[in-house]
Order: structure tokens, then C-alpha cells, then sequence
């Protein structure tokens, strides 16, 4: 793995540890500060959740295009691959390694902070179509909200409506929107309120991923050629991170 790799990998897994480490705290703290109000742990889970995103996009995208997800990775490769932009297959193994690495540690840091056990495996199930249905339009619709940004040559406004959208969907959503794989993974490493139960990873992993394929085929209807931006998703990187593409 070269130096530069390297460097964006290492920013994928503390960024991707900071989201977990957001949304598994917050939904700690929420849980002991609001024990009797699901309503009000889920409101401040999600503002939590999403002010957290919009400062770890502004933190890490110069570095690695603060993708902290494997999703927003694999189109990124997908669509680029053609135009020379985006990641290169080397880049997506590294990225997606890290963000899985990154997530689990991410929850383990959570419940240190929080004096827990470093891991407890979660109890909650949540299984069923109507989750998995929502993880479909929560993941497609993130990832086109990202990848319109680039195309649009808006990246900019990325920290911020990628953060608007992801805590509304906490609430739009019956699945809460993890809309991530790596952040699903390191959510069934904590019983607490953002848990997820290891028996119910492998649904919304691959409802996830079938919601990557529908964006895919919307991107290709509404943003034609969005591989020639993805150097920009989810923000454009440093000149020098660039040059190792």
C-alpha cells in the first residue's frame, strides 16, 4: 500500500470510528438522560448523529473524500472506473477494510467512554421487508444525494445536506436509516440503543447494497455521466491526495 493510500485509508477508518462512535454515545447518553421516551432518545440520537456526519465530512473529505461507507465506495469505483476518476480497485479494498475496521472500533471507543464492557453483542432484531425496504431507499437515496453533489459541482454543500438528510431518515425511515454496511457491522458490537443483532446484519447489508444498484440506475437516468465527477464524492480531496489515482 503506498504512503498516499495509506493516508486516506487511515482518514476512512478514524472518520468512520467517529460516526460510530456518535451514534452509538449519543444513543447511550440518550437512553440514561430521556429513560422513559423513546420519541425524545430517537430525536437526540438523530441530531447527534447528524451534526456528528457534517463535521467528520468537513474534517476528513480533504484527505479521503470522507466516504464512511462501503457503499458510497464501491459506486464510487463503479461509476469512475470508465472515466479514470474515483477509486481504483486497490483503493476500494483499502477503503472498505478500514470503514468496517473503523466502525467496530468505533463502538468499542463508545462504550469506553461510557464505562460499558468493550463489546456486547446486540439483542435487538430488527428483521423483516419493511426494514429491509427502507434500507433500500435510505442507501439509494444517499447515495444519489451524493453523487448529484459531485455531478452538480455542488460538493461543497455536502457536510451539510448529507448530515440534513441522514437525520431526517431516522425518522422517514421504520429502519432508522442505518443506510451503511460498515456502520450496520460495528452497531451489533453494542447492546444499546443503536444495536443492531448480528442474526439481522446480513438483511440490511444486502438491502443496502441492493439500494447501491438502484441509485446506480437512477444516477444513469437523472445525472448522466457521473463517474467523470467522482474525484468529488463526497468532497473533492487535496491536489496532492489525488495525484496517486
Amino acid at each position: 500500500m503506498s504512503l498516499a493510500l495509506a493516508r486516506r485509508a487511515s482518514a476512512e477508518f478514524a472518520g468512520t470510528a467517529m460516526l460510530v462512535a456518535a451514534v452509538v454515545g449519543s444513543g447511550i447518553a440518550a437512553a440514561r438522560l430521556s429513560p422513559d421516551d423513546v420519541g425524545l432518545q430517537l430525536l437526540e440520537n438523530a441530531i447527534a448523529t447528524a451534526l456528528a456526519l457534517g463535521a467528520l465530512i468537513l474534517t476528513f473529505g480533504p484527505v479521503s473524500g470522507a466516504h464512511f461507507n462501503p457503499v458510497v465506495s464501491a459506486v464510487d469505483w463503479w461509476l469512475g472506473r470508465r472515466a479514470g476518476t474515483g477509486l481504483t480497485r486497490r483503493d476500494l479494498a483499502a477503503y472498505t477494510a478500514a470503514q468496517v475496521a473503523g466502525a467496530i472500533a468505533g463502538a468499542v471507543l463508545a462504550h469506553l467512554m461510557f464505562g460499558l464492557p468493550v463489546v456486547t453483542w446486540s439483542h435487538t432484531d430488527r428483521t423483516g421487508g419493511n426494514l429491509w425496504l427502507a434500507e433500500v431507499v435510505a442507501t439509494a437515496g444517499l447515495i444519489v444525494l451524493v453523487f448529484a453533489l459531485a455531478r452538480s459541482g455542488r460538493s461543497s454543500a455536502a457536510p451539510a445536506a448529507v448530515g440534513a438528510y441522514i437525520g431526517a431518515a431516522y425518522w422517514f425511515t421504520s429502519s432508522t436509516s442505518f443506510a451503511n454496511p460498515a456502520v450496520t457491522i460495528g452497531r451489533a458490537f453494542t447492546d444499546t440503543f443503536a444495536g443492531i443483532a448480528p442474526t439481522s446484519l446480513p438483511g440490511f447489508v444486502v438491502a443496502q447494497l441492493v439500494g447501491g444498484l438502484v441509485a446506480v440506475a437512477a444516477l444513469a437516468a437523472w445525472y448522466p455521466h457521473s463517474g467523470h465527477a467522482a474525484d468529488a464524492v463526497a468532497v473533492p480531496q487535496l491536489a496532492q491526495e489525488t495525484g496517486t489515482r
